[in-house]
Order: C-alpha cells, then sequence, then structure tokens
C-alpha cells in the first residue's frame, strides 16, 4: 500500500493512524464476510453517506447497517469482500482519505470475474472511539482511455457540436 502524509505530520502518528485505517478497511470486509451488519454498522459515523456502485445514496449509520442487515440476509448472504486497501493520505490529521479495490466474491465462486471489481473511496475521520467511516463511494472500474482530439470519436463530437451550434440546438 502506498501512503502519503501531509507537510510537517508526525511520521510515528501516521504511522500508527494508517495501521488503524487499514484495520477499519480489513473489519470492513470481515463485517461482510461473517454477515455481521451489527459489526458493519459499527464502522460508520452516526450521519455518514453510503454511496454504492449503481449511485445509490444512503445517510446514517443506522441505515447502512439496515441495509446490509437485508443484503447479508438476501441476495448478498454468504457472500465475502475482498480487496486491498491502496493508498490513505491525510488532508488533516483527523481526516484521511483512503482508495481501496474490492469486489463481492459471490459463495458460488472461487475467482472474482473483472467486471464486477469496484474501488472504494472512503472518508475516514478520527472519532473519541477510533477512526470511522464518514463517507465511502464505491464505483464499478470500467477504465476507459481518453481519446486523442483528433482521434474519430473526438472528430465525431466536434463535428455534432458544430451542427447543433449551427441548427440552434442544445446548451445556448
Amino acid at each position: 500500500m502506498r501512503s502519503t502524509t501531509p507537510t510537517g505530520s508526525v511520521s510515528g502518528t501516521r504511522t500508527g493512524d494508517t495501521a488503524q485505517i487499514e484495520k477499519l478497511f480489513t473489519d470492513f470486509m470481515a463485517a461482510w464476510a461473517a454477515g455481521d451488519a451489527q459489526a458493519f454498522g459499527k464502522l460508520f459515523t452516526d450521519d455518514s453517506d453510503y454511496v454504492s456502485y449503481d449511485g445509490t445514496v444512503a445517510r446514517g449509520r443506522r441505515t447502512h447497517q439496515h441495509n446490509h442487515d437485508k443484503l447479508f440476509r438476501g441476495v448478498l448472504a454468504g457472500s465475502a469482500l475482498v480487496g486491498d486497501l491502496e493508498s490513505v493520505r491525510y488532508p488533516t490529521p483527523d481526516v484521511a482519505i483512503a482508495h481501496g479495490t474490492a469486489s463481492v466474491l459471490m459463495p458460488w465462486r472461487s475467482t472474482l470475474p473483472r467486471r464486477r471489481l469496484s474501488r472504494q473511496t472512503i472518508v475516514a475521520v478520527r472519532t473519541e472511539t477510533g477512526w470511522k467511516i464518514d463517507a465511502i463511494h464505491n464505483g464499478r472500474v470500467r477504465p476507459v482511455t481518453v481519446p486523442e482530439p483528433d482521434s474519430l470519436p473526438s472528430r465525431m463530437s466536434q463535428l455534432m457540436a458544430r451542427a447543433a451550434h449551427r441548427l440552434g440546438l442544445g446548451r445556448r
């Protein structure tokens, strides 16, 4: 895992914090694999946000716990969340932004299909009881390349933009 720290931070403190955030990510996956919605919910702050891979937004620890209880007893029963924490950085001493890559491994699979891979962006905050997840955004990994300005997709888009402008369509 790659870890970065803000200028002037104390290295030893950051090392300890990073270990706690790594544990938070590990506990996140362990609660999922155990189907333990209560343990899952305890990883979040009371007013946390959870954005699912499909863009659905849930707010509040109780909502996350309730939703995952239904998922763990329903469509995700017996599944495991498997993955790795890729990086942690600290915009402030009490806030960390972590990036991980993980996916749900269904009980009938032995390997993850590439199309199910997701990247998590986690905002963790230091609380009186340790680091908690304040926000998480989970998005599917579907890399696309940025087209060159002279590529066919770019030229087609430029042509359509000129045509729309001449016809008085679209953004004005």
